[in-house]
This record gives structure tokens, sequence and C-alpha cells, in this order.
């Protein structure tokens, strides 16, 4: 049967199709996200298609039988939490980051635990077999169950992977695998989404639990169509800055366990080493003898997360005061200055703004709020805050305290870790159990934490 040639326009975030080009895609309302494709489609000389049948199977859900699902340990307990107890056989796991990050050292870390019993295939269609055995010696991964392919032909592998019959296949990455029957270039859309395809039915198959690297955009979304997160099993994704030893792995999708655990490691010269308690990490090295610095907490997965909020806020010497932010949401910030103005009378309209979590950490809950009003008002009036005061709460537009949930969590984590006051809303106060020894001060408008702090000044 003849195959005709045609140019598609394919979107490379929703995956729709259009025979011209747009600006705006109508599947997904993005803007220039259309991609220019050669497409091969079977043409019937009849000018008809025949569609095959075949018979379907259909069951009652109480017929269908099932055996719990098989896990086993990675050797990493954070990577174990996230997801959700260990590694599923038969798993299709996407792991996503900005380059640097650590997603082929960690991938390489597993390789060394789970090589000692089970044979492992990894392929790279971005490193030489030399560069990766380099690479794997500075980890200190030995394992003689560890192959490795470099290879970007999606049949070519596929071939390897049902001659070697590992346990566990690692790809590296799916953006540059390439299957020659299709005729856009690696990394386009029917690329991407085809060769993910091939790997998922291989890996369900034969059982085989199979880890995917994907590269991020500079929005720090998964490059390719979006329907590459809907087809795996587990989407992973590194946070993280690659100047600063701090690294959080997050679950955004698991069909295996919660979405609402996170994994922290730090780089270190040997690779990524867990870190048991990151609150003592991001608040290690605090400066406690100056203004504009808070502790707030906020709940990361299952557990809560001391870090410390700093807010430098000097006047401008131009006619628009900058406001600049690193580890918040920017608009909320600007929110939380407006409330400041309005509500507790400060003149910040000719200050330049500075904030900025230290360690690297991105938080974007609200209940940091209270943390972040506390550090521009200790900035705006130079008033040191305790260093031993913790602020969690939601702030209203009118200046209100709104409650907040797993305050007994959050207590616990600050309890434990040495803190001997924590400003809370008073309406989050009802029937929570604090620790014995914590004085917990609750307060319900921005004007009597403007109170308090200018009262510590005056002491």
């Amino acid at each position: 049967m003849p195959m005709k040639t045609k140019t598609v326009f394919i979107c490379n975030e929703c995956g729709f199709q259009t025979q011209k080009w747009m600006g705006k895609c109508p599947g997904c309302n993005n803007w220039n996200t259309l991609i220019e494709t050669l497409a091969t489609e079977p043409q019937s000389n009849s000018g008809s298609v025949l569609k095959k049948t075949r018979a379907v199977n259909v069951k009652r859900l109480n017929d269908v039988n099932y055996d719990r699902e098989e896990r086993y340990s990675t050797g990493i307990d954070e990577l174990n939490r996230v997801l959700g107890g260990g590694l599923v056989r038969g798993s299709l796991i996407l792991v996503g980051g900005d380059p640097g990050i650590g997603k082929s050292t960690l991938l390489l870390q597993i390789c060394e635990n789970l090589g000692k019993t089970r044979k492992i295939l990894y392929i790279s269609g971005e490193e030489s077999e030399k560069q990766i055995k380099l690479r794997a010696e500075r980890l200190g991964v030995v394992e003689a169950e560890l192959y490795l392919l470099s290879e970007n032909d999606v049949e070519r592998i596929i071939d390897v992977i049902n001659e070697l019959k590992p346990e566990v296949v690692i790809i590296d990455s799916i953006q540059t695998m390439h299957i020659e029957s299709i005729t856009s270039a690696s990394g386009s859309v029917p690329q991407v989404r085809e060769a993910t395809n091939a790997f998922m039915r291989i890996a369900k198959q034969d059982n085989i639990s199979m880890f995917i690297v994907g590269h991020v955009t500079k929005d720090g979304a998964l490059a390719g169509p979006r329907v590459l997160e809907h087809m795996v099993d587990c989407v992973l994704y590194f946070e993280g800055d690659r100047q600063m030893s701090f690294r959080i792995l997050r679950a955004v999708k698991n069909r295996f366990g919660s979405t609402n655990e996170i994994g922290v490691f730090q780089m270190t010269d040997k690779g990524l080493e867990e870190v048991e308690n990151p609150s003592g990490l991001l608040l290690e090295g605090r400066c406690v003898n100056s203004s504009g610095n808070s502790i707030v907490c906020t709940i990361e997965g299952s557990r809560g997360v001391l870090a410390e909020v700093q807010a430098l806020v000097t006047p401008t010497g131009f006619g628009n005061p900058r406001r600049m932010c690193d580890g918040v949401d920017f608009n909320r910030m600007i929110l939380m200055i407006a409330v400041l103005e309005k509500r507790c009378r400060l003149n910040l309209c000719n200050h330049d703004i500075y904030i900025n979590v230290a360690g690297g950490l991105k938080i974007d809950e609200t209940a940091i709020d209270l943390g972040i009003c506390a550090a521009i008002i200790s900035g705006y009036i130079d008033s040191m805050i305790p260093s031993d005061m913790v602020f969690m709460g939601e702030v209203g537009l009118g200046g209100e305290l709104r409650g907040i949930s797993q305050l007994e969590k959050r207590l616990s984590e600050v309890k434990k870790l040495g803190f001997n006051t924590a400003v809370v809303p008073k309406m989050s106060m009802r029937n929570v159990k604090i620790p014995d020894g914590l004085k917990v001060i609750g307060i319900s408008a921005l004007w009597e934490l403007l109170k308090m702090l200018r009262n510590n000044t005056e002491q």
C-alpha cells in the first residue's frame, strides 16, 4: 500500500493536530506551541480504510483477580518514601528536572543498590559507555549486574531488552530516542509519544521496572507532549538550585502511592546523600543578629519543614521601588506588601523590598504568609525577631489571619528543633494539643503582629 506524506502541525503541550499553523493552540489555549511535522499515513487504493475487528474479552469487576503489587527496595529510603514504599515491578517512572540537578546521579546510585541482586540495563542516548563508566566510578558503582548500552534507536533497544531480559531498565533520556518509521526529528512530539508508548508496552508485557529521564523546558515543565505524563505510572520532579546542595524529589503523579511525599537529598562530591532532618540543613548557619529574618514552618509531604525567610527593606533611589523574591511566589509577595500598606499603615511605596528563602527551597503554601509579613515588618522598623520564634498563618486581604491545617504536626517540628515560641492564627488553636514547654501565641490580625514586634524593639 503506498504511503502518503503530508505536513501537519502538532501542539507540543497537548498533542493537538491541525493542517495549518496557528498562533494559539485550540486544544490547550497555549501560544506558539504548534510545531511543523512530516507525517506519513497509508493510502488505500480504493479510497477507504477497512477496520479490523478482534474479539474483546469483557469482565465484571468481581471476576477480576489480582495479586498485590510486588515492591522491592531501591536502597534509598527517601526514594522509597516518594514511590510509596518501594519500586513496583512493571511500573514506568518518568524522572524530570533541570540539567545538572542530579537525575542521572540518582539513577546510577539506584543501580549500585539494585545491582547486587537484580539485572539492570542502563541505556543512554547522550553519553558513551566510557563516559557512563567514569561517572559510575566516581559514584562508587561497581556492581557486575549493571549493563550499559549507548543507543538511541528504539527498535534496537527493544531487541536488546528482549535478549538480555533485565529486571530494571533506565532510559536516559526519552528526548534522544528515535524511531526510523517516523520522519520527524528526535525530541519532536510524535517521536517522544511513540517511543514512550513502545517502552510502556514492553515494561507491562515483560514486567520490567523502567525509569525514563525527561528534559524540562525553561518554564520547568517536561519537554514534549503533555500526554507523556498521562502514559507513565509515576512522575517524579527534581527541584532545587544547581548552585545549592539542597535537592527535593517530589511525586506529582503516582498510581501506586501518595503524591503527598517528598524525598530530601544533599548533593556532595560522592553523589546524592539522604537528608533525614531537612529543617536542620536549611537553618544551618542562619543569622540571628540582624533584622528582617523570620522562621516559618511549612508542610512538605507528610512532615513539617522549618525554613528561614529573609527580607531586605531599604529606601529606594529610583522613582519606582524594586520588588524581587526567590523561593516564594512573586504575586503573593506583592499581595502581602499591599496588605501591610493598607491595614498596618506602613509606608512601603518608597522602599525596595527583596525576599529570599534560604537554602534554595521553593514554598508555595499560604501558611508562610505570616512569616513573610513578619520579615518585612522587622526589616522596615529595623527590629530583630527573637531567634526562638516561629511564624505560621495565612493572611487575608483584610489583614485577618486565617486558619491553617496540620497545626499539631507543625508545632511538633518546632518543638523538636528547639524553638520555644510559635505565633499562629488564634482560630487554629481550637482543640490543638500543644507540646510541653512550647509557648504558642494566637493572634487574629496583622496589627497585633506589628504591635508585638514594635514592643520587642522598645524592650
